[in-house]
Order: C-alpha cells, then sequence, then structure tokens
C-alpha cells in the first residue's frame, strides 16, 4: 500500500486535436510555425506535412489528408490559389473535407479575395500571435471562417459589389434545422455526432435526413453531400 495519491496521464479530447500541413516557401519560417504550434500535447495541433511549392504541397495534401492547411500565397509554381484548385480536382466531396486557411506576410486586397474565391475558408497575416493562430486553426477545422480584423472588410467589400446571388428555391424548402443537419452531413458527421452536436436525438437526426432527401429529391446522404457542395453550403 502507499501513501498519497496517483495522477493519471491527461490526454486532449478528440476535438482538441487537428492534423496541419504547413505550405511556406520560406524553410525558416515553416520551422517558426512549427515550434510555435507543433507542440502537439500542448497546442492539440499535429503537423503531418510541409511542402515549400506547388506540387510539393499537392503531393503532401493528397497523401496525408490534414483537416487544415496552412497556406501561403505566393508560392513557386503558380501560387496559393493553384493549389486549392489543384486539391479541389483531386479531393472527392464525399471525403472528410481538407480546409484552407491562408497565412501570409501579403495584406492586399487581390490576395485575399483570389485565396478566398479559390475555396480558402480565412485568411490571417504572418503578424498573427502563436496562441491566436491555433485558435484560427480549429476554428476552420469546426468550418468557420476566420480572418484578420481589417482583411475582413475586403471580402465583405468584394462580395457587396458583385449582384446578390438568386433566390435558391430547392434550400428555401428546408427548415432552419434542416439545413444545419443537411450541412453536418455534407461535412461527414455521423448521426451520433450531429445529434449531440445539436443537443437532440439520433432519431431525429434521422427524421431530418429523411425530410431533406424527400424535399431535394436525392436518393443518399453522398447525393446529398454533392448537392450542398455545388452550393458552397459545406
Amino acid at each position: 500500500m502507499t501513501n498519497g495519491t496517483t495522477t493519471e496521464p491527461t490526454t486532449e479530447p478528440a476535438d482538441r486535436r487537428v492534423r496541419v500541413v504547413l505550405v511556406d516557401d520560406h524553410r525558416m519560417f515553416r520551422t517558426g510555425v512549427q515550434a510555435e504550434i507543433g507542440v502537439t500535447d500542448r497546442t492539440g495541433v499535429e503537423v503531418v506535412g510541409e511542402a515549400a511549392d506547388v506540387d510539393q504541397a499537392v503531393t503532401v495534401i493528397t497523401a496525408t489528408r490534414p483537416e487544415v492547411v496552412l497556406l501561403d500565397v505566393h508560392l513557386p509554381g503558380g501560387g496559393g490559389v493553384e493549389v486549392l484548385r489543384r486539391c479541389a480536382t483531386l479531393i472527392s466531396v464525399s471525403e472528410e473535407p481538407v480546409r484552407f486557411l491562408a497565412l501570409s506576410v501579403s495584406d492586399a486586397a487581390e490576395d485575399v479575395i483570389g485565396v478566398i474565391r479559390g475555396g480558402a475558408r480565412g485568411y490571417v497575416t504572418k503578424t498573427i500571435t502563436g496562441t491566436d493562430l491555433i485558435d484560427a486553426i480549429f476554428r476552420v477545422r469546426d468550418g468557420d471562417a476566420v480572418f484578420s480584423p481589417r482583411l475582413a472588410g475586403f471580402v465583405l467589400d468584394a462580395f457587396a459589389s458583385t449582384d446578390a446571388p438568386p433566390v435558391d428555391e430547392d434550400l428555401d424548402r428546408l427548415t432552419q434545422r434542416e439545413r444545419e443537419v443537411l450541412r453536418l452531413i455534407a461535412r461527414g458527421y455521423a448521426y451520433k455526432e450531429i445529434a449531440k452536436q445539436l443537443f437532440i436525438s439520433v432519431k431525429t437526426v434521422e427524421s431530418h435526413v429523411s425530410a431533406v432527401l424527400r424535399k431535394l429529391q436525392l436518393s443518399n446522404r453522398h447525393e446529398l453531400t454533392r448537392w450542398a457542395a455545388a452550393r458552397r453550403l459545406v
């Protein structure tokens, strides 16, 4: 028998772990980011790959399938927009999503708008702190859009200057809760995970999915995922 107490080792909960690929053509910068955010036991971030140009980036991303890619805008071989374009053609919408967060020294409006139109979920500059970058990574992993404060204005202005999107009659048939379930299904969540996130029963999730499929005249969740991706709802 021993006196005193013993402490069980603690581990990060699953939702506080995220797999990340770093894409930047400056090795010293990648090393610095790795040192800042890549201590998995402390930050929850696991850096699973690095790349210095477009070809390397596409190879590493498709091989490791990270949850988030930290993507520089200016890269040899075509830049961040080319990485987004090529990955979009190689990663099926039915697979787990790979989300992109631009991390660049540039704060030029054309760079911000270019990668957002290309499919990135956010854009932060390299002046960001390590703590804020970790937070941004998890938020992007969870589907949020993340921008450095001044850059958000570029995106709002760019989309405000375009014509409003046409009314989507199919989407309008769905209730707000059905839309929430649709987005989570399209992101690859299981019924139990959706139930937990929305604080409803699995049976209720099943009912909502059936209603969505019926209203949209779709046959299964794979068709539903493609439908949502085509409308940029994922």
